[in-house]
């Protein structure tokens, strides 16, 4: 059987992917701040800001895969030391505490962002357009992707490029978990930034998949690929599907304190890439992403 350490076990992201990957036949591990376990798998304590820790707990589980998603993901969290120290020397101390051991895996997938890109000039973004962050978010997942190729010649790196994606269980901190909330509580009064901005959104049972998929491909060591469905839809639009589904009227109040400085317009990605290296990457429709979302909550 093979093993994954996953870093952020515990978030909205690896819960997905820590139970898919059992569910593919994993050993799993994880690393939480506080390590309480659920769904049986092997989940320690620890912080990346401890190397010895870090360093211990790899000898002693040598896994075969890493995936690393511990890291602040909300744009606009408000400790900006808080982020950088999390994301950027956390992932430090991650691969250096891995080429410290000795010990190499085979792959080490670490979770970048589409974030990175800004605002690209292409209208269709590939993985060769420029980085132009425009938050500090941004800047420190451009700087792991920094940190992977340093030590990309003593550990198989992968790194992916996520594009926005969400499904039952993310924060209301974020937008679409926020709006699909209201809609089904009833509360048509939102306070809400741009709602003309439009985004590639992905389901989150999609983009776990597509990250078991790299680790199982050695042809993506050493690369880094998009994961996106390809769409774009604007916060405009998402508001008149929930209208659409749930029958609420909106009354909305456009709060210039929630609109962005130098907020990215579009940011729509291409799966081309891994698509010719990987296979097809597949995404549940939006539409049926919002339906799950409304019908998980409503339980």
């Amino acid at each position: 059987m093979s093993s994954v350490l996953i870093t952020g076990i515990e978030g909205f992201t690896g819960r997905y992917l820590s139970s898919a990957m059992a569910s593919a036949g994993f050993e799993v591990h994880g690393i939480a701040r506080h390590g309480d376990p659920f769904a049986n798998f092997s989940i320690v304590a620890a912080d990346l800001a401890d190397v010895d820790r870090i360093r211990s707990l790899v000898r002693t589980i040598k896994p075969k895969n890493i995936v690393h998603l511990a890291a602040i993901s909300h744009v606009a969290h408000g400790n900006i030391d808080e982020m950088y120290m999390s994301n950027v020397v956390g992932t430090r101390n991650l691969l250096q505490a891995v080429v410290d051991t000795g010990f190499c895996p085979d792959r080490v997938l670490i979770a970048s962002s589409a974030n990175v890109y800004g605002n690209c000039s292409q209208e269709i973004i590939e993985e060769d357009c420029p980085f132009s962050p425009v938050n500090d978010y941004a800047i420190s997942k451009m700087s792991t992707e920094f940190l992977a190729r340093i030590f990309s010649d003593r550990i198989p790196v992968t790194v992916v490029r996520p594009f926005n994606y969400t499904g039952v269980g993310q924060s209301p901190a974020f937008l679409v978990p926020k709006i699909v909330e209201a809609a089904r509580l009833g509360n048509r009064a939102l306070r809400m930034g741009n709602l003309d901005v439009f985004r590639d959104f992905s389901d989150v049972r999609g983009v776990v998949a597509a990250y078991i998929r790299l680790l199982s491909a050695p042809q993506s060591a050493g690369e880094t690929f998009n994961i996106c469905s390809g769409r774009v839809i604007s916060i405009r639009d998402i508001l008149k599907m929930l209208t659409a589904m749930t029958g609420i009227e909106w009354s909305i109040d456009v709060d210039p304190a929630l609109v962005r400085h130098n907020e990215v317009r579009v940011l729509r990605g291409s799966k081309r890439k891994f698509e010719t290296l990987i296979g097809p990457l597949e995404m549940p429709p939006f539409e049926q992403t919002i339906e799950w979302m409304l019908e998980s909550d409503a339980r």
